[in-house]
């Protein structure tokens, strides 16, 4: 059969615009809609644009950040003379046009480039999100239009930074806005010394401002936010060095998979002040994103269910809003609760590039767990479609942390888009990804988990847990809090930290 046409999206950019333009003594003025291509209404975009010597032009009169900038479908550009470049986009369902143009003194004149969406996801059930997002309120609905994102927690405080001490709290912190749009006004983050947990859905801060790097520990602030009413914990990325104590606390919901170290064009190529890589096993641009990927693998191996999320970290790093972005399944008709609730469930796909969709494994979506009494086995039927901006070679079904299927694309297409079965004769897990040839960046996408669930028995390696409880023990060493009393508080949740995954290893039932 003939390869589907999604599978030749990554090449299908539009041809390059040659806008010739008179313009201003000083230089030229050119009016640029961005319209939809089916309905030729103009719909907001962001756009990259630089000069002859590559460098990046952003308007002032524009909601501009870095290397780009948003627009709510029509712009007046004024330029100096010269040739310009630029990359216009509206998230990751529609095609990236490229073009240029030259500014000459002159004339004014107008162009219209239409953008072209390739793939609907909430037509099919799908709807985005990014957790971290750190712009300003009042640029939030723009960002969020121009692109085509639904779901965006604003964070409003953040270690010494807190917006409402000068501001009054709204009595509605969650906005509706373009029907189906949703932010919220009082997401929060705790960054220090062990790393990032990100609390959304709060009715108030926390009291973080005036905490020391390693005191008071950030499962006490955990504590506190569980006692409001829908909070949501995100781990905010998988390497940070206090992240096993997290999960040991039992008190988060999610965990960074497609973070903010992964960049449009680049990677932040260290793990920050968390645990580092062995760059000798994982090196190179794409180490980072793997490294994240197996401290998830050895998490789910250790017993954990916790679902896999997205954040860009716009507005402290260079990435553009929902530049990684986790899709929830609620259905044809989403709310910002039952947009929470299926992520919790781990309905999810997480990607900062290629678009995964409508997996199912015997029908079921990402998250669910199959049951079947001891000495049964269990076979998983996968389906799902792909659409791609740019190249993948192969889809990977992973299996309790290990590859066991790589399967080519025209494979699959000839397969009508379902993958080999995955057996389980003993409880354990599975998940599908994708990864892009990107040598540039780490350029994924990945659904939630399935779960199989064999007999009484659950599927905890011996291994995955004991790296974790190594893990809490070097991270234990690395605390310096003069205070005797301050340490031994903050030691109290490392010590049960240690005493959980140590049980994990006392009961563990595989390798």
């Amino acid at each position: 059969m003939k390869l589907p046409i999604w599978l030749a999206a990554y090449v299908s950019f539009a041809s390059l615009l040659a806008f010739p333009i008179a313009a201003h003594s000083a230089g030229g003025e050119l009016e640029i809609r961005a319209v939809d291509a089916d309905t030729k209404q103009l719909i907001p975009v962001r756009m990259h644009l630089k000069n002859s010597r590559g460098r990046a032009i952003v308007p002032k009169n524009e909601v501009g950040y870095k290397d780009h900038f948003a627009f709510n479908g029509k712009t007046i550009l004024e330029l100096p003379i010269g040739m310009y470049t630029f990359e216009m986009e509206r998230g990751p369902e529609y095609r990236i046009r490229q073009g240029y143009f030259t500014i000459e003194r002159g004339a004014t004149d107008n162009k219209t480039v239409e953008m072209q969406r390739f793939v609907d996801m909430k037509k099919e059930g799908w709807w985005s999100g990014d957790l971290h997002v750190h712009r300003d309120l009042e640029d939030i609905r723009l960002l969020m239009m121009a692109e085509d994102l639904h779901v965006a927690p604003v964070i409003t405080w953040w270690n010494e930074k807190n917006l409402w001490e000068k501001h009054k709290i709204p009595e509605n912190l969650t906005v509706n806005f373009d029907t189906n749009r949703y932010y919220h006004c009082m997401a929060g983050e705790d960054e220090r010394g062990g790393g990032a947990l990100l609390y959304l859905n709060l009715k108030t801060p926390l009291p973080i401002t005036g905490s020391q790097r390693e005191y008071p520990s950030p499962v006490k602030f955990l504590k506190m936010a569980r006692g409001q009413e829908n909070c949501h914990v995100d781990i905010e990325k998988p390497f940070w060095w206090d992240m096993p104590i997290w999960v040991a606390s039992r008190m988060t919901h999610s965990i960074g998979i497609a973070h903010n170290h992964m960049w449009r064009d680049s990677v932040l190529d260290n793990e920050a002040w968390g645990k580092p890589r062995d760059k000798f096993v994982f090196p190179g641009k794409i180490g980072n994103g793997q490294w994240t990927l197996r401290i998830y693998y050895h998490l789910l191996n250790s017993g954990i269910k916790l679902p896999p999320s997205a954040g860009s970290a716009s507005g402290v790093l260079p990435n553009p809003v929902g530049y990684n972005r986790v899709y929830v399944h609620c259905g044809e008709e989403m709310t910002y609760e039952k947009w929470f609730e299926g992520l919790r469930r781990g309905q999810v796909i997480v990607t900062n590039g290629p678009m995964i969709r409508n997996p199912r494994a015997n029908g079921h979506l990402p998250g669910h767990t199959f049951q079947v009494s001891e000495g049964q086995q269990v076979e998983l039927s996968v389906s799902l479609n792909l659409s791609l901006r740019e190249k993948v070679d192969y889809l990977e079904i992973v299996k309790n942390g290990a590859v066991v299927h790589e399967v080519r694309l025209d494979q699959w297409a000839k397969a009508n888009g379902k993958l080999p079965p995955i057996i389980f004769k003993e409880s354990g897990w599975m998940l599908i990804r994708a990864v892009t040839n990107n040598s540039k960046t780490f350029r994924f996408a990945m659904t939630g988990p399935y779960y199989v669930r064999v007999g009484d028995q659950p599927r905890i390696s011996k291994t995955s847990a004991k790296f974790f409880l190594d893990w809490v023990h070097q991270r234990a060493k690395q605390l310096k809090i003069d205070d005797e009393q301050q340490r031994e508080e903050v030691v109290s949740f490392h010590r049960g930290a240690r005493d959980f995954w140590q049980k994990l290893v006392d009961n563990a039932t595989a390798d």
